[in-house]
């Protein structure tokens, strides 16, 4: 039997217990038995008046977090569902790859941050702190003053993250999105946008998530050839990207349509102007953005081949 697995991350005072508990008391984890394991422990309890149908067992040491024993735990109980209250200095990448077993399916992952801290962890922990938010399906941003939003919003963190969704929390306890819906990188009423190599991260999320902004619009660029396997005669030029941490680079492609495309090669850098379109086609599945080559020709690279967030 499949065992949904709802993971609450983030690092200690985050805010996660606190959030626990609201869906064990609104009783999200009180319908069927809720295995909830707490691997840290803060200065937040868990309501007792709201374990009736929720049994927690503590994990004190990463090490101790083994299959083998959530194995037994699911033996032991008969969970028809986990929660996780997951330790902000262990690494997630193990849980998924030796800790869960094959039946645990994990549903839902909820990153907590303090928001005051964010800089600092993200300074000093990056790694661990940016795979919590790069893997997270949920978002939250605690005790957020109106400078902390701002400086939040500044760092736009859909760059690294473009599905999870993304809410601050502000210390009166009202909740906003993350999004406003008005925000733009950059200037669309330049007769051609030029998109500078440091920001085709901000770029390439941008008219991901904003296809018709860009409609019509012409846009000029660096970018690295790259002719599709997966669909061949489909140009996809773009940039290397490292989301999260040096193992975790990506290619940021989108599909290009002009003649003179056919005499570049694989990972030949050019540079184009481009007219930005939205169509249905095959790769994206549906709609998205189709860049119509204007003008092309090599170039050398940029100073900074690999894009970061």
């Amino acid at each position: 039997m499949d065992i949904p697995v709802y993971l609450i991350a983030g690092f200690l005072d985050a805010g996660k217990t606190n959030f626990i508990n609201g869906i064990l008391e609104d009783g999200f984890a009180r319908r069927e038995r809720t295995l909830l394991l707490r691997c840290e422990e803060g200065e937040e309890e868990y309501n007792p008046k709201a374990l009736d149908n929720v049994t927690v067992e503590n994990i004190e040491d990463e090490e101790d977090l083994t299959c083998s024993r959530m194995k037994a735990l699911e033996k032991k109980y008969r969970p028809k569902q986990v929660l996780i209250e997951y330790n902000g200095m262990w690494s997630m990448e193990r849980l998924y790859r030796e800790v869960l077993p094959a039946n645990w399916i994990l549903y839902q992952i909820m990153t907590f941050v303090e928001a005051s801290t964010f800089e600092v962890y993200a300074k000093n922990m990056g790694q661990l702190m940016m795979e919590k938010i790069t893997n997270a399906d949920m978002l939250v941003f605690n005790r957020c003053t109106p400078e902390l939003r701002d400086a939040l919003r500044k760092r736009n963190l859909r760059m690294v993250n473009r599905r999870a969704d993304i809410y601050l929390e502000n210390e009166d306890g009202s909740s906003e999105d993350y999004l406003t819906g008005d925000e733009c990188p950059f200037d669309l009423n330049q007769k051609i946008i030029d998109i500078p190599d440091e920001d085709f991260g901000v770029w390439y999320v941008d008219v991901m998530d904003h296809p018709d902004r860009y409609d019509g619009k012409e846009v000029h660029m660096k970018l690295l050839m790259c002719h599709s396997k997966n669909y061949p005669g489909v140009h996809c030029p773009g940039r290397f990207a490292m989301v999260c941490c040096e193992n975790d680079i990506q290619f940021l492609g989108m599909v290009a349509k002009g003649k003179q495309l056919d005499s570049y090669h694989n990972r030949e850098w050019i540079e184009v102007t481009a007219k930005m379109a939205m169509e249905d086609h095959t790769a994206y599945q549906g709609k998205g953005p189709v860049m119509y080559i204007e003008t092309s020709a090599p170039c050398a690279k940029p100073a900074q081949e690999v894009v970061t967030f």
